[in-house]
């Protein structure tokens, strides 16, 4: 039975937690405040800002190393018209999304076999693996009989599929036993528990480790193909460059990568959202 107040003759006020309600800042302001969000249109100012600043620094900076935007054009052009920067574009991309594919392939069954302690020392094995040096595996692969083009593409899938298996292990580890339990409540056996929590369940963050360990492909691409310099491609082409101090054409050349990486991150975030709706309805930033 509840107790009555003796004042009113009803039951005493229920005690409530006071909750403090953010106040409305300048939405500037809010761009420099904590845990804030701001709106679509102030984003686009803040980077249209950022960039227009950046821009005006590389003008009228006064450093030797960075040359002006009309040098690094002026490079660019020599780049297309003399010394086959397409044709270099063309062989960097092509081995940077055949490396991708295997990779992809070979650390995504790896990551998801994790679900069996049989394999899981074994992908533990494999990501530690990361800490080892590339050019050590150069020897070894040409033992092993690989070509120049094979030598390049081995180097490259070594180096993004350790890295990839270490994130996408932590993301299998990671899945809450709630959700396993859930998908058996439902009277699913274990290999349909695997398909649809560990591999449609984490499919969007599969999507997002594929897109840092392309960008690492990137990173890796001057290495490999200084390594083999044969074949050409951008990476070729960038050392070319280093060795006769061609500021200009170095950054033009930075700039065609950056573009193009920065394209195929797009792409890839642009298939994870036709993949997996459902995958940003939960942000607070959104």
């Amino acid at each position: 039975m509840a107790t009555l107040d003796p004042a009113t003759g009803g039951t005493p006020p229920v005690a409530t937690t006071n909750v403090p309600v953010k106040k409305r800042v300048n939405p500037i302001l809010a761009a420099f405040l904590p845990n804030h969000a701001i709106s679509a249109n102030t984003l686009r100012v803040l980077v249209v800002v950022q960039i227009v600043a950046a821009l005006a620094f590389w003008i009228a900076s006064p450093l030797e190393v960075l040359p002006t935007p009309m040098e690094v054009w002026q490079g660019f052009v020599r780049l297309y018209k003399e010394q086959g920067l397409v044709n270099d574009l063309w062989i960097s991309f092509k081995l940077i999304l055949h490396a991708l594919s295997i990779t992809v392939l070979l650390a995504l069954a790896l990551s998801y076999l994790t679900v069996m302690p049989f394999f899981r020392p074994l992908a533990q094995a494999i990501s530690k693996m990361r800490y080892l040096s590339l050019v050590g595996f150069t020897f070894v692969f040409t033992l092993l009989g690989a070509g120049g083009y094979e030598l390049k593409l081995y180097l490259m899938v070594l180096g993004m599929t350790v890295f990839f298996i270490t994130s996408m292990a932590s993301v299998v580890a990671a899945i809450p036993k709630e959700a396993f339990d859930h998908a058996r409540t439902l009277r699913m056996s274990e290999w349909r528990v695997v398909w649809e929590v560990v591999i449609v369940g984490t499919a969007d963050q599969a999507f997002e480790v594929m897109r840092q360990n392309a960008a690492i492909g990137w990173l890796m691409l001057t290495m490999v193909e200084g390594i083999v310099k044969s074949e050409g491609g951008l990476g070729y082409a960038l050392l070319t460059q280093q060795k006769y101090l061609k500021m200009d054409a170095i950054y033009a050349v930075q700039i065609v990568i950056l573009l193009v990486a920065l394209f195929q991150d797009y792409i890839i975030g642009v298939i994870r959202k036709l993949v997996c709706p459902y995958a940003d309805l939960t942000l607070e930033r959104r």
